[in-house]
């Protein structure tokens, strides 16, 4: 799919093919017409109304007109505000999503939303916000499935109709990789730390990637920079998962390989190793059996760690690849 502004004639225009394109999007969306009120027949949308509201969106200095092609065909438009009118609001806002009736039903919603999140997130915003009508819960169902959460219940600006105004952090994707260090008995090594968003929770030795490093590379890697251990490698991939978080004050969503291995019982080594905990907001660490595992209150990371151990364990594939 292809997300490009709308590109007017010299005289202000909207060219005459693309605007009929756009009138037959908009004629297809009967039913939200209906909900909206935003054109007086919905049975009759004609191009000088789909004309006359864009150039109302385009009025204002920070709107934004995105249309969304998929094999050459336009099967959505997306109408973006950089700032709210509210100097209290900091966030950018999405005015309306729109997709061909015709073609609903094909990811093309979820994947216009995902490029116009995107935009936003290049250009330095951290959160995105609109706004869904009271009597359309099939809007409020498709935003919340996407991870936006309502914050408020306001009438609109425009014309004082009841909405919930949602809002989503926008994270950014971060890649990580982690190892499961067993020991002969079978007890497995944990770090604790301590996370402004997530809070306490227990975690394997790892972290994030580097520009241009594998996971398994990279898992290595801050194994020793985390332990000060350097005879250990990566064994076989225990789980892929995936987690929000905060690092370094930026809400992540974070990608992770585990791996496991074998290892001995033993301390950690180094003399860097507590500034480095400092850093990472490592509170402590100690080796943790199955069943100490399994009865753990506070959150581990990845979940049902004690059950994937059991499989790997089950499974014979307790040793390095």
């Amino acid at each position: 799919m292809i997300l490009e502004p709308l590109h007017l004639t010299p005289d202000h225009d909207i060219p005459l093919p693309l605007l009929t394109e756009l009138t037959a999007l908009y004629a297809s969306n009967r039913e939200f017409h209906a909900l909206s009120g935003d054109f007086p027949d919905p049975d009759d949308v004609t191009t000088e109304q789909v004309a006359t509201a864009l150039a109302d969106e385009l009025a204002h200095p920070d709107a934004e007109v995105l249309l969304a092609r998929s094999e050459g065909r336009l099967v959505g438009v997306a109408v973006t505000l950089a700032h709210h009118p509210d100097p209290a609001d900091p966030d950018p806002w999405i005015g309306l999503l729109m997709v061909d009736a015709t073609v609903q039903g094909r990811g093309h919603g979820r994947r216009i939303a995902e490029q116009v999140e995107e935009r936003f997130r290049a250009g330095g915003r951290t959160a995105v916000r609109l706004a869904v009508l009271d009597n359309n819960p099939k809007g409020l169902a498709f935003w919340t499935a996407l991870g936006y959460e309502v914050v408020d219940r306001r009438p609109d600006r425009a014309l004082g109709r009841p909405c919930a105004v949602l809002r989503k952090v926008l994270r950014t994707p971060r890649q990580a990789a982690r190892v499961a260090v067993v020991d002969p008995e079978g007890a497995v090594f944990l770090f604790r730390y301590d996370n402004v968003e997530v809070g306490v929770h227990w975690a394997l030795p790892g972290g994030g990637l580097e520009a241009d490093e594998g996971p398994r590379e990279g898992a290595l890697r801050e194994v020793r920079e985390e332990t000060g251990w350097t005879d250990l490698e990566p064994g076989s991939l225990l789980c892929t998962w995936e987690h929000d978080f905060t690092h370094s004050s930026i809400p992540v969503h974070q990608h992770e390989h585990v791996y496991v291995t074998r290892g001995p019982h033993r301390e950690l080594a180094g003399p860097q190793l507590a500034a480095a905990h400092a850093a990472d907001g490592i509170l402590t660490w100690r080796w943790w059996t199955r069943k100490e595992l399994a009865e753990e209150r506070e959150p581990v990371w990845p979940p049902g760690l004690a059950g994937l151990l059991d499989e790997w364990e089950a499974q014979g594939r307790g040793r390095t690849d």
